[in-house]
């Protein structure tokens, strides 16, 4: 983890994030699971986390996760700040749109762009409007869009003394933003928003919302058709190629059973690790307490041991003997 100053905080910013956009713009290698680097950075008396988040481009409850001991609303003049731009990519092709809703992030690789990852902070569905899971694509888009609430929603806000009109038109009221992007999961967009301080929160009737400028710099760029796999994985496991990482992020309430935790969630990332041969060398312990403190921060775990296939030889399977 880096520690810098504000000015060099923000240098770095404009030399990783796009010039139009302070989406997180980062390396991808075809050998390392884990991407970007964390920086630490100095609070100023004014600042809070809403307006840090916007800034560095994270979300609100990443900036809480990382920094479990700091004031989000008041951190206080020198207290140091953890910036969590490191990522462990989640367990999914590296190709379209990759959300997962735990860890309230959108990745996005480029087509035909090897070696480019573009990553943005993301609301989703609250508890009893969860996002749901599986693999969709991007339908259609549309600037400016009208919104047209569901029933259920205007039932919503009529119970809370906010009554909504069949037609949102486009403008300041309009709760999508200047920007959307219609996947082919009936109902739901990813889309911007009219209050960005509740972007990296819960707070949406199940639709994908983004900052302002993430949402343009992204309709601008991904083109229709593009897949986009809404996956849960709370628990990330990567290698650097020499290092192993747990990455924990908080379980859905609502997808957890009875008989899951966090341990469940990182038993199951293990297992899906393990079975694509990535090697062993794993110290459960430290990756237990990775997972129920769940700072959302790639932590170090072990030293990466790649899986050694032998080769088979004279007809013989891989490690068998002929009695010869």
């Amino acid at each position: 983890m880096i520690l810098m100053s504000r000015a060099a905080g923000l240098s770095i910013a404009l030399a990783v994030f796009s010039t139009a956009t302070m989406a997180v713009e980062l390396q991808l290698d075809a050998q390392s699971q884990v991407v970007g680097e964390n920086f630490t950075i100095s609070a100023k008396h004014e600042d809070t986390f809403v307006a840090l988040a916007r800034l560095y481009d994270l979300g609100f409850e990443e900036l809480v996760r990382a920094n479990p001991d700091v004031d989000p609303w008041l951190p206080g003049e020198g207290t140091q700040i953890v910036l969590p731009t490191q990522f462990v990519l989640p367990n999914a092709p590296r190709s379209g749109i990759v959300i997962n809703l735990p860890e309230l992030r959108l990745y996005y690789y480029p087509d035909g762009e090897e070696g480019r990852l573009i990553t943005h902070p993301i609301s989703i569905g609250r508890m009893d409007w969860g996002t749901p899971l599986g693999l969709t694509e991007i339908l259609s888009k549309a600037t400016n869009p009208a919104w047209y609430p569901p029933q259920s929603i205007r039932d919503e806000h009529a119970a809370d003394n906010r009554p909504l009109p069949a037609v949102v038109p486009p403008g300041p009221d309009n709760p999508l933003g200047a920007h959307a992007l219609r996947l082919s999961l009936p109902g739901y967009l990813i889309h911007g928003t009219n209050k960005p301080s509740g972007v990296g929160m819960r707070v949406t009737h199940g639709c994908i919302r983004m900052f302002p400028e993430d949402i343009e710099a992204l309709f601008n760029t991904v083109p229709v058709g593009t897949p986009v796999r809404i996956v849960n994985q709370p628990v990330k496991l990567g290698h650097d190629g020499s290092s192993l990482f747990v990455e924990a992020h908080p379980p859905l309430p609502e997808r957890l059973s009875e008989e899951s935790s966090a341990l469940t969630e990182l038993t199951r990332a293990f297992v899906a690790f393990s079975e694509e041969g990535q090697g062993n060398g794993f110290d459960w312990d430290l990756a237990e307490q990775v997972a129920t403190t769940s700072r959302g921060i790639p932590e170090f775990i072990s030293t990466y041991v790649p899986a050694v296939s032998v080769p088979a030889t004279d007809g013989l399977p891989a490690g068998g003997g002929g009695g010869l």
